[in-house]
Formats: C-alpha cells, sequence, structure tokens
C-alpha cells in the first residue's frame, strides 16, 4: 500500500510517562486505519514512535493531523493528572 510514509518520535522525561501517552493513543490504532493509511505504535523506554503508512499524500496529511491531534491530547491529560496528584 504504502507510497508515502512518516515515522513521529516522541521522547518523554521517563518510561512511565512514554507508556501512558503509548496506551492511551494505541487504541485507536485499527479504529482510525482504513484503505488509504495504516499506523503502528511502538514503545522502547521513554520514546514513543507511530510510524504511518499511506497510498497518498491527502491521506498521509489527515493521519499525521489526527496523530499528532491524539498525542497532544494524551499528553495533556497526563500533565493535569500528574498535576491532580501532586495538589
Amino acid at each position: 500500500m504504502s507510497s508515502h510514509d512518516a515515522t513521529l518520535e516522541f521522547d518523554y522525561e521517563d518510561a512511565s510517562r512514554a507508556r501512558l501517552v503509548a496506551e492511551s493513543v494505541a487504541r485507536e490504532v485499527g479504529e482510525i486505519d482504513d484503505d488509504r493509511s495504516r499506523t503502528t505504535i511502538e514503545r522502547d523506554g521513554a520514546c514513543v514512535r507511530i510510524t504511518i503508512d499511506a497510498a497518498d499524500l491527502i491521506a498521509l496529511r489527515a493521519a499525521l493531523n489526527t496523530w499528532f491531534t491524539l498525542v497532544d491530547v494524551a499528553e495533556r491529560s497526563a500533565d493535569v493528572g500528574a498535576a491532580a496528584l501532586e495538589g
């Protein structure tokens, strides 16, 4: 399928934050994928790697926008949770 691809890497301060973000967004793999794009998520210690394979540039752009948004929401939610535990 892939004629276009991108890999996003997100490095965190520790493996537990990376695990939290990876598990939060991994739920969407398979739900968002379609016949034009596929995504895989891997975590290696404190690094989360999202690989997108797409049939065309429009599908790649749409998938990138989606995954950047999902990671952003997961990171902000983790920040709120951490602040609540500290307070």
